[in-house]
């Protein structure tokens, strides 16, 4: 089994005009039996200054890596399997966010990391609802990230 100490692609976060002190990275590591282990660590999410307050944020990979403001242009979530919501490949577990930040590790197996690079990795304003179609009424996109490769991965 190979460990690696550098993720093989990570993705810069940004807020939103409506919250420009949103942040944070997440960072996309291959799993060796398949699929890729996902860690995101984000800071500045809404409701930062009210005590002691969680607050669940939709997690999605959508199909375009255009976070230009106002991240209207990252398409759809990533689905190449035309599957309902939320079955596509993009869905993700909701991050928590605990007066404004959040960390989150998880597996996927519904993609492999060439799948996703150029994709957009985009947070909502609220929790996903898992029934909804197209796209669990997660609310507007807080939070932004092009999915690029990490040139200090190790090769093969």
């Amino acid at each position: 089994m190979k460990e690696y100490s550098q993720p093989a692609a990570y993705a810069r976060l940004s807020g939103s005009a409506d919250n420009p002190g949103l942040q944070g990275i997440a960072y996309f590591y291959p799993a060796p039996f398949g699929g890729v282990l996902i860690e995101a660590e984000v800071y500045g999410l809404p409701y930062q200054s009210v005590p002691i307050n969680s607050q669940f944020y939709a997690l999605h990979i959508h199909e375009n890596g255009d976070c230009t403001l106002p991240f209207d242009k990252t398409g759809s979530h990533y689905n190449p399997n035309n599957l309902p919501h939320p079955q596509h490949a993009g869905d993700l577990p909701p991050l928590l966010g605990n007066q404004g930040y959040a960390y989150s590790a998880f597996y996927t197996d519904r993609f492999e990391l060439p799948d996703i690079l150029g994709r957009s990795l985009i947070i909502h304003s609220s929790a996903d609802d898992f029934t909804t179609q197209p796209s669990g009424n997660a609310g507007t996109k807080i939070g932004c990230g092009v999915i690029v490769q990490n040139v200090m991965y190790p090769p093969g």
